[in-house]
């Protein structure tokens, strides 16, 4: 019994734990429940307060920023206003100065209206005046012509008619006297100056000539060195024609090696590169290249030591280095047998001699002289007329313009435009064409006369034509009655064509076309 009540105290004591844990575990739960709601509430309003803090400071930077905006703006609309109100004030002024001008150019206007009315109104005075005069004198004048017409007997075109005829007869007559004594005064005189000059020129100027060929001639101590010019399976020949450029002759010749050539400086460098080898007794490849461009270089300097001494010769200084450089390759270049270098001396002393007589500049002229072939030194390398070349090459060294000027029209390929430049072309003639300048041979020369003369001969008009000055002219005589002046123009050119197709010749010749009417009368 006792133990079934303990057990029922021990159950109902348990029950009544239990309720307790229950209830407190319930009011617990409660608490905490409230607890974390209290604490999201307070989180949420936490999160309210700062993002309205936040949203204000957002309205408070975007309210910043838009009175920058608005601030910038202003200004900017401002300066904007105060320039266009700046514009409108300079042209407002513009437009007051405008108007200002216009009153002045409408008062001035005004004046010379009221001036223009004033002095027509004096001319119109003037004119009846003037007028007036004139009927007055037209009157005289037919009085006095009516007087003389009774006293002549003849009407008044009549006599004006019987006037000019005599008058023109007269004129004609005096014109005609005058022209041709004219004429043959000024051609007295300048063929006789002429004459005098050019013969006082070449009197005084005298010059030595070597022949220039093609060929060169080594002599040879023995005829044993001529295999070892040849080398082993020709080696030796073959690097000296290879370094220099020139066929390398060896034939039955005795004792002698021919060298071949058109380029006189060329064949000059195997000429003495040839005679060093043959001193120094080495003769093999390596060696002849050495020698070769010893003597290339070597001939350099002596071509400038002859430059200087052909300046030297004829007393002339200030030349570019260049240029006396090329005057030394004149030295090895030959115009139908006669030397470049030599003929230049030979017309620069020429020239100071006519120059002196004309009373020119001496010095200019032998400069001139000296420098009118320069342009051969390198005619073979550029293309154009040794005339153009000298000119341009003149031009680029510092040369003055009437130098230059007198290079190109040497040969007449420009119109001469000063007296230097025609005693250059005449000075040019006198050496070229002289007895023994050049090389060519009388048979020859008859011949190209008389192919030219031939040339001009076949063409129909043609009455006789005439080769003059060596060859370097032809004047044509051509039948009035069948040739017109413009045919005669187009005949010089058609000739001109077929002497250049048909003919070789040096330098340049000149076709001249004359056709005349020639009227005779005697006087009994």
């Amino acid at each position: 019994m006792q133990n079934q009540e303990t057990t029922i105290i021990y159950i109902g004591l348990a029950g009544i734990s239990a309720a307790v844990f229950f209830g407190l575990g319930y009011f617990l739960r409660k608490f905490y429940a409230k607890s974390k709601i209290k604490n999201a509430e307070d989180r949420a309003k936490k999160m309210l307060e700062d993002a309205k803090v936040d949203a204000g400071k957002l309205r408070h930077e975007a309210e910043l920023q838009a009175k920058d905006v608005l601030l910038k703006l202003r200004t900017e609309f401002e300066k904007e206003t105060k320039d266009r109100r700046q514009e409108l004030i300079i042209l407002e002024k513009r437009l007051i100065q405008k108007e200002e001008n216009l009153d002045r150019k409408v008062d001035v206007l005004d004046r010379k209206d009221k001036e223009h009315e004033r002095r027509e109104h004096s001319l119109v005075e003037k004119e009846k005046l003037l007028v007036s005069k004139d009927k007055e004198m037209e009157r005289l004048l037919q009085e006095e012509k009516e007087k003389l017409q009774s006293i002549s007997g003849m009407t008044r075109d009549e006599a004006r008619q019987l006037l000019l005829k005599k008058l023109e007869d007269d004129v004609k007559q005096e014109a005609a006297i005058f022209i041709k004594r004219s004429e043959e005064e000024a051609r007295e005189k300048a063929d006789k100056e002429a004459r005098k000059i050019i013969g006082l020129a070449i009197q005084r100027c005298a010059a030595d000539h070597t022949v220039e060929t093609t060929v060169s001639v080594v002599h040879l101590p023995s005829d044993e060195m001529k295999g070892r010019i040849i080398g082993r399976e020709g080696r030796n020949i073959r690097a000296l024609e290879i370094a220099t450029g020139i066929d390398v002759i060896i034939d039955d010749t005795p004792e002698a090696v021919i060298l071949s050539g058109f380029d006189p400086i060329k064949r000059e460098i195997a000429k003495l590169s040839l005679e060093r080898l043959l001193q120094d007794g080495r003769i093999h490849p390596g060696r002849i290249e050495e020698i070769v461009e010893k003597v290339k270089k070597e001939m350099e300097s002596t071509m400038r030591e002859e430059g200087e001494k052909a300046l030297f010769d004829t007393g002339l200084h200030g030349v570019h280095p260049e240029i006396i450089k090329l005057l030394g390759r004149l030295k090895y270049r030959t115009s139908y047998g006669q030397n470049v270098l030599q003929h230049s001396k030979e017309v620069a002393h020429l020239m100071g001699v006519m120059a002196s007589e004309l009373k020119l500049d001496f010095t200019l002229a032998k400069r001139i002289g000296l420098l009118h072939d320069i342009g051969k030194a390198i005619s073979h390398e550029v293309e154009g007329t040794h005339s153009k070349l000298g000119s341009d090459l003149a031009r680029k060294y510092g040369e003055s313009e009437n130098i230059c000027h007198a290079i190109e029209a040497h040969h007449q390929d420009i119109e001469p435009k000063t007296l230097l430049a025609v005693l250059v072309q005449a000075a040019d003639a006198i050496s070229a064409t002289r007895p023994g300048a050049r090389r060519e041979t009388l048979e020859t020369y008859v011949k190209r006369l008389e192919k030219l003369e031939a040339i001009a001969d076949s063409f129909k008009g043609v009455a006789k034509a005439y080769a003059i000055q060596a060859g370097r002219e032809i004047r044509v005589m051509v039948q009035p009655e069948k040739v017109t002046d413009a045919q005669a123009a187009v005949m010089a050119r058609d000739i001109t064509k077929k002497i250049e197709e048909g003919l070789e010749y040096p330098g340049q010749i000149k076709v001249t076309v004359v056709r005349e009417t020639r009227a005779i009368e005697y006087a009994k």
